[in-house]
């Protein structure tokens, strides 16, 4: 948020952070001093929502873009965050997916986002990425998809290691990608050592290499802190939240 978002916005962001979690950060030693690539773990909406409000350097968050066209927030809310709810009350969540579609376009509008697409405009994302980073901002982004990969994590979409091979074509520079987990129930954010692009490699082993070791390092941070409940990317009953020693659940 800046002094020229809109009065609406600024009070909606005041809100949230007011019922929000107040996170403190650790190992921010661990952000290079140029811009980088941040990955996270969703935690469902939680993650978005610290990176926003916390990240202490200027940013710009992965959004998707149906959520931030209010005709497809609806689909696209209700199979993302409660297509797994008992069948009995989903009506409710149907609902409410309608309700929050001109709320959650406005504020996903407004954040410091950059849309994310999964058909041809998706060389869009990848531009306006690589211009926040020319800028001098970090990228943020959460590129887990509903596949299992741990008790801590679920598996990334591979693809986003791709930006770090268009910021080295159109500026020589190898980017640093740095995991980050967030623990909701420990109020708090966690980076670990940052991971640099290598621009000699061969491109599919490269995503691979750089998926891998973000969501290794992720796991990492989340197993050495003391034992909390993990916040899942789906959204799964309360009961079914695994441990953060669960790591091979």
């Amino acid at each position: 948020m800046t002094p020229r978002s809109p009065l609406l916005y600024r009070l909606l962001y005041r809100v949230i952070r007011f019922f929000s979690p107040k996170y403190k950060l650790s190992g921010t030693e661990n952000l290079p001093p140029e811009p980088c690539i941040i990955v996270g773990n969703h935690c469902q909406m939680y993650g978005p929502i610290a990176a926003e409000m916390y990240m202490p350097r200027a940013h710009y968050i992965w959004c998707i873009g149906e959520m931030m066209n209010r005709k497809e927030v609806p689909a696209y809310a209700f199979q993302d965050f409660w297509s797994m709810k008992p069948r009995r009350i989903r009506w409710l969540y149907r609902l409410l997916s309608h309700l929050i579609a001109p709320l959650a376009e406005y504020i996903f509008t407004h954040a410091h986002t950059i849309p994310v697409y999964r058909d041809a405009r998706v060389m869009t994302t990848f531009r306006q990425s690589v211009d926040r980073l020319k800028e001098g901002a970090d990228v943020v982004l959460f590129p887990e998809k509903n596949e299992p990969y741990n008790g801590i994590l679920w598996e990334f979409q591979e693809h986003f290691a791709d930006l770090a091979r268009l910021y080295y074509r159109r500026t020589g520079t190898a980017v640093c990608f740095v995991p980050m987990y967030t623990a909701p129930r420990l109020s708090s954010i966690h980076f670990g050592e940052p991971v640099r692009y290598n621009p000699e490699a061969d491109a599919a082993e490269e995503r691979l290499r750089i998926c891998r070791a973000m969501q290794e390092s992720i796991s990492d941070l989340a197993s050495a802190l003391p034992q909390h409940t993990v916040i899942p990317y789906i959204n799964i009953p309360k009961k079914q939240y695994p441990l953060n020693t669960d790591r091979n659940f």
